[in-house]
């Protein structure tokens, strides 16, 4: 499992890809039996994973905005994360 992470740089991986393989990384952890040193590693890679969707959905809201914008006729409305 941990090579078919490896295979694709997280740079180059779609929302869907980023998502699955954190979910698959966040039921290691679960899973438990991994000592210190390996469930810190996971847990890096998972925060990079984290933060590898968070920009894409943040560049998609953008993107929206922008049409939206551009529509004749449409105001512009802004998509605030609820938090």
């Amino acid at each position: 499992m941990e090579e078919e992470r490896n295979e694709k740089n997280i740079e180059d991986m779609t929302f869907e890809e980023s998502l699955r393989a954190l979910e698959e990384l966040v039921e290691e952890l679960e899973a438990g039996g991994l000592d210190l040193d390996e469930s810190l590693e996971i847990y890096e890679k998972a925060i990079k994973l984290r933060d590898h969707c968070r920009k894409i959905l943040e560049e998609s809201e953008r993107k929206v905005q922008r049409l939206m914008e551009s529509a004749s006729g449409t105001e512009r409305v802004d998509f605030t994360p609820d938090r």
